[in-house]
């Protein structure tokens, strides 16, 4: 470790807020610490228990990647209930330089950096070679990305893909679909892919067919699933991932993502083996004319623990002083 404080990095969801250390800039993340964000009032008192736990110098550097749209200052978490002014946590922490930018660009300044052993591939023939890399991820909302690269650094999207309209491929999902929207007047791709969403198809679907279930949590959906004891919840996540298929063939369409498509968050890489057999490759390349151009390219299950750390962590460097906004002493 290289002498003086570490940088604090951190990767915040709706969820969950991870936190780190790191020394510099593409350095590994160490001391890394998951905790609830519903445990704390407020970001800065998740921070501050945070820094409490490790042994360190204090830092006086940070980098935080946040689920929300980060376009000004004051910033409202997307799916939690924290909001704060990045000038004012910076003080209220003591450092000298706060970047705050999207969470998912965060995971996407991670791609070049992750190693095989950090993700499995689900199809596709060609390997990540330079050309734009996207990324996407269901978790308590829906995380959408992707990186290009500019010279010797890589430049990471920063959007709100998750909330893009979500039109179905067949009658099933229409009239699912038909449902939400009674009380959702738009129903968006984090909507449906998502672990509010896994709850918005189980119980769509239960009241499609007539049948009355009791309300389950969304991990409870997958392990029903998984476990084939619902055929409600079995056909929940066969449609989850089918729609995540559709979702994550549209991002690379859109973006021309031959370098590969990877799929993260909290509720995908728990699936393991269900999600490689599922109908999201299937669907990923049912484009019509463009089904063979999405069949070269390799779609990606991240396995990696702390990737978006790892680019929080990247975003420290020079390269990325524009990445989001920085408040930083006079």
């Amino acid at each position: 470790m290289q002498s003086g404080a570490p940088n604090l990095i951190a990767d915040i969801g709706g969820t969950h807020a991870r936190f780190a250390l790191a020394d510099g800039p593409e350095s590994m993340p160490f001391d890394a610490k998951t905790l609830f964000c519903s445990d704390y009032a407020t970001l800065v008192d998740a921070v501050e228990s945070y820094l409490g736990d490790v042994s360190s110098a204090r830092p006086d550097r940070a980098c935080f990647s946040i689920a929300t749209a980060v376009e000004k200052d004051l910033l409202t978490m997307t799916n939690h209930i924290w909001d704060f002014s990045i000038q004012r946590t910076r003080k209220s922490l003591g450092l000298k330089s706060l970047r705050v930018f999207n969470d998912y660009a965060a995971l996407a300044l991670a791609l070049p950096y992750l190693t095989p052993a950090d993700y499995s591939q689900i199809c596709g023939d060609q390997t990540p070679n330079g050309q734009v890399m996207a990324v996407l991820g269901p978790g308590t909302g829906l995380g959408v990305s992707a990186v290009t690269q500019f010279g010797n650094h890589w430049a990471p999207l920063q959007g709100e893909g998750g909330h893009v309209s979500y039109g179905p491929l067949n009658e099933r999902e229409a009239a699912v679909i038909e449902i939400i929207r009674r009380n959702i007047d738009h129903v968006s791709a984090e909507c449906l892919v998502s672990g509010p969403g896994l709850v918005l198809i189980y119980s769509s679907i239960a009241e499609l067919d007539g049948i009355k279930l009791e309300p389950l949590k969304p991990e409870e959906i997958t392990a029903k699933a998984m476990n084939n004891t619902s055929v409600v919840a079995e056909e929940t996540l066969s449609m989850f991932c089918a729609v995540l298929g559709t979702v994550a063939g549209n991002l690379a369409l859109t973006i021309g993502a031959r370098g590969g498509v990877f799929v993260g968050g909290g509720i995908v890489p728990k699936l393991g083996e269900y999600f490689s057999q599922s109908m999201f490759r299937q669907r990923f390349d049912q484009h019509g004319r463009f089904t063979g151009y999405l069949q070269d390219i390799p779609t990606y299950l991240i396995d990696s623990k702390y990737p978006a750390l790892q680019g929080a962590a990247v975003a420290l460097g020079q390269n990325y002083q524009n990445l989001g906004i920085t408040s930083a002493e006079d």
